[in-house]
């Protein structure tokens, strides 16, 4: 049996929210999740359908960091709760598990920088691209984005080095 505890989320029940830090993982094991950024916002973005073996919550597990996203249960959900006391058992137990945790943290990846760039050809298409506060803002994004990958290799490299 997989190393952790299930838990049922009712339909339509919050199961993680953007911005809030949550040190658990999860693992789909029936029912199935829908995953926004911007939920219940005017900038409200549907990234997709989760179901069954699929993981969501790693981000705030494996670096401590806010959710990026919120997950909505579509229909009543179970799922494998994974702690952080619990991971290193998990992942002796589920060595298999890793794949799909990679898959999932690499769509999560694609699907934001698809987003970033159907954005970026708005701007150009409404010829606001050229507008010097938008050039402005995009520079403080990418330097934001910049320091915060750099805390994050830092943040993850003193992780492996305490508990490698």
């Amino acid at each position: 049996m997989d190393k952790g505890k299930l838990v049922r989320f009712p339909a339509e029940s919050v199961i993680l929210e953007e911005g809030k830090v949550n040190k658990e993982m999860y693992k789909i094991i029936s029912g199935n999740a829908e995953m926004y950024t911007g939920y219940g916002t005017p900038l409200e973005s549907f990234l997709g359908i989760l179901g069954k073996q699929s993981f969501f919550g790693e981000f705030g597990l494996l670096l401590g960091k806010p959710s990026i996203y919120t997950v909505i249960a579509y229909s009543e959900v179970t799922a494998l709760k994974i702690t952080e006391n619990e991971l290193s058992a998990f992942i002796v137990e589920n060595h298999k598990n890793i794949v799909d945790i990679m898959r999932n943290m690499a769509g999560s990846m694609l699907t934001l920088k698809t987003q970033i760039d159907m954005l970026l050809k708005e701007l150009q298409s409404s010829g606001k691209a050229d507008d010097e506060k938008i050039r402005e803002r995009m520079a403080q994004a990418r330097q934001i984005m910049k320091n915060y990958a750099l805390q994050t290799y830092v943040h993850s490299t003193d992780v492996y080095d305490r508990k490698g």
